[in-house]
């Protein structure tokens, strides 16, 4: 392909289709998506595996507002065990360490939330394309070989769903991480709540504010319960039509 045909695909890729509740997508293969998302939480075997999309997406919200803050983001790390550590290099305490320890939690929930209005929306090609570009950010920043290996793979597959994806493809994809997100979510806010270790955001939190770490659970909570509302309200209107 010459380079103007180069640059013309692309731009066709980027400009956003029409909604999924006005291209007929039946409501049963709607519901299968949101089943998909759902089934990858609910059912071990594939939690095991695809966890480490939340903890991609919670570290990458740590990186994300630390550089709004006027942080660094220097290095990215995820472990088999489906943990991780974003680094941020600034001020050991102030407004900008805060926001940045804060922001990892809430980001799977309000990443999941986005992902469905905007999949339902048909905004998925933009979403995809600027996913695909944080993905390769944070692949320059991984510090071991399995962090490179995740981080590769989910641009890849990201990739190739936004250039080769149809619009109806994308946005029920899209659909289907975005519940996959916000249930994830709220699984690692239950499994944080259940643990007590000086290490975990809220413990770290709670030292620098001396706020408890009870009220920094309560404002996880919150901002989930808010995702999840957006959530609900656009598949009813999406669903029931």
């Amino acid at each position: 392909m010459e380079v103007t045909q180069v640059w013309s695909a692309v731009v066709d890729r980027l400009r956003p289709g029409a909604p999924l509740g006005e291209v007929g997508v039946p409501a049963e293969v709607l519901w299968g998506a949101l089943a998909l998302g759902l089934l990858a939480v609910a059912l071990r075997p594939l939690w095991r595996v695809l966890r480490v999309g939340v903890t991609v997406v919670h570290e990458l919200g740590h990186a994300v507002v630390g550089v709004l803050a006027g942080r660094r983001f220097t290095g990215l790390v995820l472990r088999p065990d489906m943990s991780g550590h974003a680094v941020t290099v600034g001020p050991s305490r102030g407004t900008g360490r805060v926001v940045t320890t804060w922001a990892g939690y809430p980001a799977p929930a309000l990443v999941g939330a986005a992902l469905v209005l905007a999949g339902s929306a048909g905004w998925a090609a933009p979403v995809l394309l600027t996913t695909v570009v944080l993905l390769l950010v944070g692949l320059l920043r991984a510090r071991s070989g399995y962090t490179v290996l995740v981080m590769l793979a989910t641009a890849a597959g990201t990739g190739w769903l936004w250039w080769s994806g149809g619009d109806e493809l994308q946005g029920l994809v899209l659909l289907a991480v975005g519940v996959l997100l916000l249930l994830g979510a709220w699984r690692h806010l239950a499994a944080v709540g259940r643990t007590r270790g000086s290490g975990s955001d809220p413990e770290v939190l709670a030292r620098l504010t001396r706020v408890p770490t009870a009220l920094w659970m309560v404002t996880f909570a919150l901002v989930h319960a808010a995702a999840s509302w957006v959530v609900a309200d656009r598949l009813a209107d999406l669903l029931v039509r």
